[in-house]
């Protein structure tokens, strides 16, 4: 059992405490922080939370808690991470980890050195869907995976802090870009390195300073290609795809846009429906356990379990510092437009990748590229010479 201290009071915070507080969870939070003290009695009162303070030492230096998790603006999180390491307590942290590299490194250095556990809240990667697309992959369903394709897109973030660009740290890009990455990265492999970017990032349609739409392209060293496609200003609700192209298969995940529930209604009386649905009127597409299907209930059990049993969890503040670097570098390569390459300070995989790049034999003289059968059941090969590499077909 693990108590926790909830450090942030707004979306998010509501539904990290649905997620603990769910089907009779032994886990619980003990004591909530937020800046605003009426909004912190309000959803101490709601949650059925003991405490509730304005003092963020306070909340991380309770003697009852033993796991802080920080649901806050991304400013803030450095600040509540050193914080929790002064404090000797495992620290949870949503994303993205840092405003920037930099703020992720600091933080990753800061909770490795003082030996204090931490999770990277990555939900997206822990979606039921996703977790069952991942182990096909782990067990060879697909081959190698050359294309990972995520896609993000909705209306725009629910809060004014997310759209101010000295708070947030960039726009669309950092906000969904992050989720978009790091899913590429668990289908590709998180020990391949990624070696260079190439983005566009621009403002099309809100009065912001920062960008409300963006796509990239993430080359690993395998020959791999991760790539992202985020927007804040597509409407319709929240469009959440994944697409996993293998040497051996094909993976397509749809997590939210159509839930396979549907409502008509046209008395738009059904009140809170989806993440970021624009409508409580006509065909809606509500999401039967919302904390399940976004992946938080999957989450929370990977991080605790690994809290309690004194090991990794799937996703670490190392995760969090890896996407900083890729995102710092999409955004140098929106400036340049050219393909920009990442720095990593602290490289955790493999040394050297494999090729996606396989020969297969067909003959002493001939590598095989592909073979298919015909309408009239007739089987055709296409063939490479070994010693010409002329290309050739032969019908069998």
């Amino acid at each position: 059992m693990a108590n926790v201290a909830m450090l942030g009071t707004g979306f998010i915070g509501d539904f990290y405490t649905y997620s603990l507080h769910g089907k009779r969870n032994r886990d619980r939070v003990v004591a909530v922080w937020s800046r605003d003290e009426e909004r912190g009695k309000a959803f101490a009162r709601k949650h059925g939370i003991p405490k509730w303070t304005t003092s963020m030492e306070k909340a991380i230096g309770d003697s009852s808690v033993d796991l802080v998790v920080i649901a806050l603006p991304n400013h803030l999180h450095k600040e509540a991470v050193l914080q929790s390491v002064r404090a000797g307590k495992g620290v949870l942290c949503t994303k993205p980890l840092g405003r920037n590299a930099n703020e992720a490194l600091i933080m990753l250095e800061a909770v490795e050195k003082a030996g204090v556990f931490h999770g990277y809240l990555e939900d997206l990667v822990y979606t039921p869907k996703t977790l069952k697309a991942l182990d096909a992959v782990k067990n060879g369903a697909v081959g190698k995976v050359i294309w990972a394709r995520s896609r993000e897109t909705h209306p725009g973030p629910h809060s004014d802090w997310f759209w101010t660009k000295e708070i947030s740290g960039g726009g669309v890009l950092l906000d969904m870009g992050c989720h978009c990455i790091e899913i590429a990265r668990n289908y590709i492999g998180k020990d391949i390195r990624p070696v260079e970017v190439l983005c566009w990032a621009d403002t099309l349609v809100k009065p912001i300073e920062a960008e409300d739409n963006a796509l990239g392209y993430v080359r690993y060293e395998n020959g791999a290609v991760g790539q992202f496609e985020v927007s804040w200003s597509f409407r319709g609700g929240m469009d959440l795809r994944d697409e996993v192209m293998g040497t051996e298969g094909t993976i397509w995940v749809n997590n939210f846009l159509r839930t396979g529930f549907e409502i008509f209604t046209a008395a738009g009386k059904q009140g809170y429906v989806a993440e970021k649905a624009e409508s409580e009127k006509g065909w809606i597409f509500p999401v039967g356990d919302e904390v399940v299907e976004l992946g938080y209930t999957d989450m929370f059990h990977d991080m605790f379990t690994a809290w309690e049993g004194n090991f990794s969890c799937r996703e670490t503040f190392y995760d969090g510092y890896v996407v900083n670097e890729i995102m710092d570098a999409c955004y140098r390569s929106a400036q340049s437009k050219k393909w920009e390459p990442v720095t990593l300070h602290s490289w955790r995989g493999k040394e050297k990748a494999e090729p996606i790049l396989s020969l297969e034999e067909y003959d002493a003289n001939y590598w095989l590229i592909k073979k298919e059968t015909m309408p009239d059941g007739s089987k055709k090969l296409i063939l490479k010479e070994k010693k010409s590499g002329t290309i050739v077909q032969k019908i069998v």
